[in-house]
């Protein structure tokens, strides 16, 4: 899709404002309504669907397929995330009135984070095609990875801080509590952070990880750099509102690692089948709109067998409360 340099700065400056009305609902720290979470969820995927239709009326079907189907792909990713950021949530112990706060500039430092590793990619894979191979092998192996962890069926996740947060609370010194979106205090004389900084500098240093997912997966699905960051984009501009939306429903999608884990390999067999006709190699490529269905369809089918698996958790832990009750009652008659 041929882009001009008006278009870009357009794009960029819509999204800048986006990024301020999100900043300016949000400047006041408050626990966020599932009402209002909804609202400002379909709001953004609105938004999305807008663009996309737009790509298809002022460009044509095969940019609109490829946005879509980036925006879907990079969505479902971002779903996966929010586990980590519910975890880091719990970790640091923060409070419900900060939490939009810490998310909504997770969501500017991914999206900084993710332009830069666009144009990186971009260039490189405009001067060398072999990097597909790289990519390609890549989401083989996250996809063979998350299948692994989704296996191990971890009754406790704990989120574990990395060397660069240990390291910067050692040398600057942390409070002891909250004090209201400040980032830094004085204690003693001494400018220390403050927990909010930190949970927000392991949003930050998260976020680089999710990049290293993301970008590849969704340069398998197109190569057009203008498509591939509105995708990202916008996938992650609702992110904020819908950690508050679906924080719960979260915990029954039991599936989606899997159903994650189908999507990269998949789009890792259409990078390197992609890079086999790049060499030369007379070999099938897999259609845009092929893409798009089974992206969709796996996710429909995750969410089906998810929902049904929780269902039927729930339903046996209901069965064995009342012997287990039962149990209890009957050695405190014993002891007695």
């Amino acid at each position: 899709m041929d882009v001009s340099m008006t278009l870009w700065v357009l794009t960029i400056l819509g999204l800048v404002a986006l990024i301020a009305v999100d900043f300016f609902i949000g400047r006041k720290p408050h626990d966020v309504s599932v009402k209002e979470a909804g609202i400002w969820t379909i709001v953004w995927v609105v938004l999305a669907v807008l663009f996309g239709i737009g790509l298809l009326v002022f460009g044509n079907s095969q940019a609109a397929g490829e946005f879509f189907a980036g925006y879907v792909t990079e969505k479902s990713l971002s779903v996966d995330n929010l586990f980590v950021f519910i975890l880091i949530m719990a970790k640091f112990s923060v409070p419900s009135h900060l939490q939009q706060r810490v998310l909504l500039v997770g969501v500017v430092i991914a999206l900084v984070l993710r332009t830069v590793f666009i144009v990186a990619g971009a260039a490189v894979i405009a001067n060398f095609s072999w990097v597909f191979y790289i990519f390609g092998a890549f989401l083989i192996y996250t996809a063979w990875k998350l299948i692994q962890e989704a296996r191990a069926d971890e009754d406790e996740e704990e989120w574990e801080e990395n060397r660069l947060l240990k390291s910067v609370e050692k040398k600057f010194g942390v409070a002891d509590k909250y004090h209201g979106t400040k980032l830094f205090i004085r204690v003693n004389g001494k400018r220390v952070l403050t927990p909010l900084m930190i949970v927000m500098l392991a949003i930050g240093t998260t976020d680089i990880l999710f990049a290293l997912d993301s970008i590849p997966a969704i340069f398998g699905l197109t190569q057009d750099p203008y498509i591939v960051f509105t995708a990202n984009a916008f996938a992650l501009m609702g992110l904020r509102q819908l950690y508050f939306l679906i924080g719960g429903l979260l915990k029954k999608l039991v599936h989606l690692s899997y159903g994650l884990s189908v999507i990269l390999g998949f789009i890792g067999v259409k990078l390197v089948l992609h890079a086999l006709h790049e060499s030369g190699v007379h070999v099938p490529e897999i259609s845009i709109a092929f893409s798009l269905a089974v992206i969709g369809g796996v996710l429909v089918i995750t969410t089906i067998t998810s929902l049904i698996a929780s269902k039927k958790q729930a339903q046996r832990e209901a069965a064995e409360a009342p012997a287990v009750d039962a149990g209890e009652a009957e050695k405190d008659s014993v002891g007695a």
